[in-house]
């Protein structure tokens, strides 16, 4: 059965198309991609709840296209960026943030975009949908400990039924930074910690950063000093990988609330979570 437009639908996804070394690309056939894009993110329901206009979840696909076969095949990167609103103010956290080296498509002009949750119709709709369910499980993740998992495994379906199309992303043999380690990540039980974090970390952090700001550093704290039970090695995984690395001037902003020795342990601790921005949170202290 195909996914039917109707009301109260999750997402407001902003889609840019680019083509920048492209050049025999048509500017009307991209902003027609565009549009058939954002169209079909926004306008099909990937859930069973029902969302308020301002309830919405703020996403970004920033999509740019290397190359182009002359019909109707792309190879492109695609950036893809999701955020939350903070209870009692306007300023928005960063929950996902991907470059996808494997957003090959094909797109033919005048034909509707279409998903199916048993079939595989085309690589384009099959990676906007597996996003579309990560991007909405990663926001209840933040609302409800392990909130997300229905859909993961809704991910995790389409997933599968992509794997018997030949296209690049969906296997663990494509590579260690896919849509496959993604997904299998968030619903490893060795990661359950990490999603824990997301949501003691939402919900008794930054949401209670306007009414108290020292119970929601120390909350921050008291949070991020749980994960020392995850096993060190399993940081470099892909999605703690790109989490950490997402959210890391958040963290130190948000570390210069704390006391001294909490402050240089939160920072320690987070240059071992996050080697990458190292020497960004040892500058910090």
């Amino acid at each position: 059965m195909l996914l039917q437009r109707v009301h109260a639908q999750e997402l407001n996804a902003r889609v840019q198309l680019l083509a920048p070394t492209v050049s025999n690309l048509n500017p009307a056939n991209l902003q027609m991609m565009q549009d058939a894009i954002r169209n079909f993110l926004n306008s099909n329901k990937w859930s069973t709840d029902t969302y308020l206009p301002q309830e919405r979840i703020e996403c970004n696909f920033v999509i740019t296209i290397r190359a182009w076969d002359g019909n109707a095949s792309y190879q492109a990167d695609a950036q893809i960026q999701s955020s939350r609103p903070l209870f009692g103010s306007s300023y928005n956290s960063t929950l996902l943030s991907l470059n996808d080296r494997d957003f090959n498509f094909t797109f033919t002009e005048g034909q509707p975009l279409e998903y199916s949750e048993q079939v595989f119709i085309n690589n384009l709709s099959a990676i906007l949908a597996f996003y579309a369910y990560t991007i909405i499980g990663l926001d209840r993740d933040s609302f409800a400990n392990l909130g997300g998992t229905p859909l993961f495994l809704k991910a995790q379906q389409t997933m599968n039924i992509a794997q018997t199309s030949g296209n690049t992303g969906w296997k663990a043999a494509d590579g260690l930074r896919n849509r496959y380690w993604l997904n299998e990540n968030l619903l490893n039980n060795n990661y359950q910690a990490l999603r824990t974090f997301i949501y003691s970390y939402h919900i008794e952090g930054l949401d209670r950063m306007t009414q108290d700001q020292n119970t929601a550093a120390g909350n921050f704290f008291r949070s991020l000093t749980a994960l020392s039970s995850l096993d060190k090695q399993r940081f470099g995984a892909y999605f703690p990988n790109i989490y950490f690395s997402g959210k890391s001037d958040e963290f130190i902003q948000i570390c210069s609330t704390l006391n001294a020795a909490q402050k240089r342990s939160a920072l320690d601790l987070l240059a071992t979570i996050d080697p990458a921005n190292a020497g960004r949170y040892q500058s910090a202290k």
